[in-house]
């Protein structure tokens, strides 16, 4: 790769990579910050751990329904505008969640923030294709979704702040917190509209020979891409390696949420914490180490080109922790561990597996597939929290959830590694990233 490409990439991802991370920052918060209010609003609004695992689920529903096509729109349209819409519609929604009265206004509020949110994220991971090349994708993942353990880490703690606001202007504590966190994804996407360029070619802060100079690197691996897998949107919407890989993405989800919607309670309930505060802070500390394992781990990815290795080993260690804190119910502290190796397994899986779509897929083509595999995989937003809540109230403890959700993201890393590496690896790298002859 030239001189040129590599700093006009570099150039890319200062100015881009941030500002994804951020909007996907606020857009995580507003998906999980359920998991924080629940320790107020449950209680208040009398919600069973039945009730509240559908309602913390439902949001999937609506979320997988639109996916794909949204993902199939932007790319016709461009991610600008496309993006700033999603935004400033789920940031509405997500602060109107401080209206919820009852388990009626509880689902279908959640289920309108799934329909607001469909196709932010396979976005953004289709927004990735546009600009940088498969031997840099890994790294660029990580560093985006670094937003996910961060907002957990950083946004369980402010969200017990926010809850202390208990009783201002009339409004609990967890109204306050919906008010909050909901409201700057509206003025983000409205930033949107001037921060995000569509492709390259419309960057303003790149200088003519840097926008040819990635164009061109992004052209020819598309092509060498297109040659080894012919596949037309709708064959690689429902061929096998992607519903494959939405499975394994179904077993990476159903631990991110299925855990992520419950630690909280898990962790007050089992270590017998009853600040909520200090809850907070417990479930931020294996995120923040989550955090620098996902960048740490999507850079070594990209050295090697092993992706679904380094997808397998974190699912596998991570659920197979789990399963075994599971059963250490008199030795609390131990289970809490094996909750934070299962945190920290999912973070570090995420930017291995995503480079995976588009390692057989480009276009159109790419687009669809990624929102199906995202469709796939977050299903298992809705079957975690409510699985997790069901199995609570059947057993009067989260203990055979978490084996659940531990088996299940060992089976999703067995999949993945028997599907092999990349073809673009030994396909394309050559001819797609060689330096080129001026």
């Amino acid at each position: 790769m030239s001189e040129l490409t590599s700093a006009a990439l570099r150039k890319a991802t200062r100015r881009l990579v941030p500002l994804m991370a951020v909007c996907y920052f606020v857009a995580y918060l507003d998906r999980t910050n359920l998991s924080v209010a629940a320790l107020t609003m449950n209680e208040e609004l009398g919600f069973t751990a039945t009730a509240y695992g559908f309602g913390a689920g439902v949001l999937f529903l609506g979320y997988i329904l639109l996916d794909a096509p949204s993902n199939l729109i932007m790319h016709r349209v461009g991610a600008r505008r496309w993006m700033a819409r999603i935004m400033i519609v789920w940031g509405l929604v997500a602060a109107a969640c401080a209206a919820i009265s009852g388990e009626v206004s509880f689902f279908v509020l959640r289920f309108l923030l799934g329909i607001a949110e469909a196709g932010f994220f396979p976005g953004m991971i289709l927004y990735l294709t546009y600009w940088f090349p498969a031997a840099r994708r890994a790294t660029v993942t990580g560093l985006f979704m670094v937003a996910v353990p961060l907002s957990t880490a950083l946004g369980a703690p402010l969200g017990g702040l926010l809850l202390e606001l208990d009783g201002v202007a009339g409004l609990s504590g967890w109204r306050w917190l919906y008010l909050a966190e909901g409201l700057p994804a509206v003025f983000l996407g409205v930033a949107l509209l001037w921060l995000l360029p569509d492709r390259p070619a419309k960057a303003k802060w790149l200088t003519e020979d840097e926008r040819s100079a990635i164009e061109d690197v992004l052209t020819r691996e598309q092509a060498a891409t297109e040659r080894g897998n012919p596949l037309p949107v709708r064959k690689a919407l429902f061929s096998g390696r992607t519903i494959a890989l939405g499975l394994v993405y179904f077993g990476i989800a159903f631990g991110l949420y299925g855990l992520g919607f419950w630690m909280p309670q898990i962790i007050k309930s089992s270590l017998a914490i009853k600040d909520n505060l200090s809850v907070t802070l417990l479930t931020a500390a294996p995120y923040a180490i989550g955090a620098v394992a996902m960048v740490v781990w999507g850079r070594a990815c990209d050295r090697t080109g092993r992706s679904s290795t380094y997808t397998m080993l974190p699912m596998v260690i991570g659920g197979l922790a789990l399963v075994v804190s599971a059963f250490l119910t008199s030795a609390p502290w131990l289970g809490y561990a094996g909750l934070c190796a299962c945190a920290i397994g999912v973070m570090a899986a995420f930017p291995a597996f995503w480079t995976l779509p588009s390692a057989f897929l480009a276009g159109a083509a790419a687009a669809g597939a990624i929102g199906v595999i995202n469709s796939i995989g977050n299903l298992s937003g809705f079957i975690g929290p409510y699985w997790v809540g069901w199995m609570s109230s059947l057993f009067g403890s989260a203990k055979w959830g978490l084996v659940t959700i531990g088996l299940v993201m060992t089976a999703g890393g067995v999949l993945v590694k028997s599907l092999g590496d990349a073809p673009r690896r030994q396909a394309s790298q050559t001819s797609a990233l060689a330096t080129p002859q001026n």
